[in-house]
């Protein structure tokens, strides 16, 4: 990436993640896309700290795929794991952060998977 898009993308990024800030009873959903596999964790941003950790790279997540980890389907499952570990912990409200990308595909399906599960956005 050039220097001036670079610093463009970090000034677009820097006026975004400042309208969402997550706290201990209200932690951030952080998501990250890649062309092979989605992340997604939950972030306590008062004390720099993750609290749950999600992606098609886990275990869990990998026995109940019988496709690529660059669906749809693995996302749903994905944020079907990550709520009923933030359930675990006695969380239900969380701060959607969808880092910069367009609400649709792998993000929505996550979104919807963690929904479906409990977690209230």
């Amino acid at each position: 990436m050039k220097k001036k898009l670079k610093k463009v993308y970090l000034q677009q990024k820097k006026r975004y993640l400042k309208k969402i800030v997550g706290s201990a009873q209200k932690p951030r959903l952080s998501v990250f896309r890649s062309h092979q596999h989605i992340y997604a964790q939950l972030i306590n941003d008062q004390i720099s700290q993750t609290l749950i950790f999600s992606s098609t790279r886990d275990k869990e997540v990998r026995t109940g795929l019988t496709v690529s980890t660059a669906t749809q389907a693995a996302s749903f499952l994905v944020g079907q794991n990550l709520a009923i570990k933030a359930k675990a912990k006695n969380i239900s409200t969380v701060i959607f952060d969808r880092g910069n990308k367009p609400y649709h595909g792998r993000i929505q399906k996550l979104a919807e998977g963690a929904r479906e599960y409990g977690l209230q956005f």
